[in-house]
């Protein structure tokens, strides 16, 4: 991660083993695809990078909580201005809920913006007796099931960077230009959320926010004034999967020298693409935006700390978080040894929980799944094995929408299985909708208020 480190460029993850990547039927296409992508701006800059690294680095010392959800892939089909307001909707009721709630501030990072690849369990499945290649995401083929759709088109990765620059360009409005503002909190609440248990229990919530601010605002406190009240900062994130499309994207920062990846605020590795001598940690160590790994259950303590000797060899705040994906009857056995090993290493990571992605389950009609009390079983296993080993449970990475779908399990308002397909719109994996995001927000922060009896906190 040095900035004195002059040799290296952002094509030097080639000379080692890449896993997930696409096979390009026309290499020379794909050449074209990358050069033009080369030319086109940064989607994000390299200092809004270090602000969210340094937001991080107050999640790391047990002063913030980490909220980090979106989709699990983004469509492009299913784009539009409605479509990501209610994401961004979701987001910020749940992050008002964990705030007021836990009394933490919280860092908010979307899915969103890039979150457009997808790794595969296998490359390829039989449909109608044909054999196609599976659905990797937007970026690189067609969810239809035909082998024409699925073929891999370079030119995809072209199309997700304008629809991820015209997300981010929606993103900042709505953010900076009142629609996030705290005096708004009721009007986040959609009508099939405010119908609900978790709902009413949200605008019970909003009303407590108003009076609080209008007692501020009683004993002289300029609240016009206050940036705080009235903006907030959402960070993008995405796995970084398909290196073609970040290689594209990495620029040299002016003003230090370093090299960022500017396709988001923060990239992640994934579960099947973090062996640390391949080239997705390769890659990932040598830029300097916030990097997260997910953990799953087979990791064990020599290959976390290999992987952030190479993530974060220097240690710097911030930097690295591992998002651990145990499946809720793996925690207790499986994260207290990682707890123990990084400790033991003096390394800084941050350490946020993905109950989602360990807890998949499939119906007797073959329908994929999750199930709302198995989710927050792991957040609750979670959060009881970092306090016991004095680690900071420093935030949830999560997949939903804000569309009122029915693909999870469970929640206060149930759904049930026979309910699935009543709205089960996900590309790939399923999300919660806004009511169980809401119910999960609650939970979380009726948790955080326990942690006075623990009190260790990083140093």
């Amino acid at each position: 991660m040095s900035a004195t480190d002059t040799t290296w460029t952002p094509s030097a993850w080639r000379q080692t083993q890449a896993f997930h990547q696409p096979a390009w039927p026309d290499p020379a296409a794909a050449t074209d695809a990358v050069a033009r992508l080369r030319k086109m701006p940064p989607l994000v800059f390299a200092g809004e990078a270090r602000n969210l690294r340094a937001a991080l680095a107050e999640v790391q010392a047990g002063r913030a909580f980490l909220l980090q959800a979106g989709d699990c892939a983004e469509s492009f089909n299913d784009f539009s201005a409605i479509t990501i307001r209610e994401k961004l909707k979701v987001l910020l009721q749940m992050s008002a809920v964990l705030t007021y709630g836990a009394t933490l501030p919280v860092v908010k990072v979307g899915r969103i913006a890039g979150q457009f690849a997808k790794p595969r369990s296998a490359a390829t499945e039989l449909v109608d007796g044909v054999e196609i290649p599976s659905f990797f995401g937007h970026t690189i083929n067609g969810d239809e099931p035909t082998l024409a759709a699925r073929t891999p088109d370079p030119e995809r990765m072209v199309e997700a960077y304008h629809q991820s620059a015209a997300t981010l360009n929606l993103l900042r409005a709505f953010t900076k230009g009142g629609f996030a503002d705290l005096n708004q909190v009721h009007t986040w609440n959609k009508d099939f959320v405010a119908s609900s248990p978790e709902g009413k229990r949200y605008e019970e919530f909003a009303e407590g926010i108003e009076r609080a601010l209008a007692f501020m605002s009683a004993i002289g406190i300029d609240l016009q004034a206050e940036r705080a009240l009235h903006e907030v900062d959402v960070w993008t994130s995405h796995e970084g999967l398909l290196l073609d499309y970040e290689e594209a994207l990495t620029r040299r920062d002016s003003i230090t020298g370093d090299w960022y990846d500017c396709s988001a605020h923060m990239l992640w590795i994934g579960e099947r693409t973090r062996q640390p001598d391949a080239a997705h940690v390769e890659f990932f160590s040598r830029v300097h935006n916030p990097i997260g790994v997910k953990l799953g259950p087979a990791t064990s303590p020599a290959e976390a700390v290999a992987l952030a000797d190479r993530l974060n060899p220097d240690r710097i705040p911030g930097r690295l978080t591992f998002i651990v994906r145990m499946g809720a009857e793996k925690v207790h056995e499986r994260l207290p040894l990682l707890l123990q090993a990084i400790k033991e290493a003096e390394h800084t990571v941050i350490w946020v929980c993905d109950p989602m992605h360990a807890n998949m389950i499939k119906t007797k009609t073959g329908v994929k799944t999750r199930d709302f009390d198995a989710i927050m079983a792991e957040l609750d296993a979670f959060f009881q094995c970092c306090w016991a080993e004095g680690a900071w449970p420093g935030g949830v990475h999560l997949e939903f929408t804000g569309e009122d779908v029915t693909e999870c399990l469970g929640g206060s308002a149930s759904v049930l299985e026979e309910q699935l397909s009543h709205r089960y719109e996900s590309l790939c994996d399923p999300r919660l909708n806004a009511r169980q995001s809401l119910d999960l927000a609650f939970r979380v922060a009726e948790t955080m208020r326990q942690r006075d009896v623990f009190p260790s906190r990083p140093a």
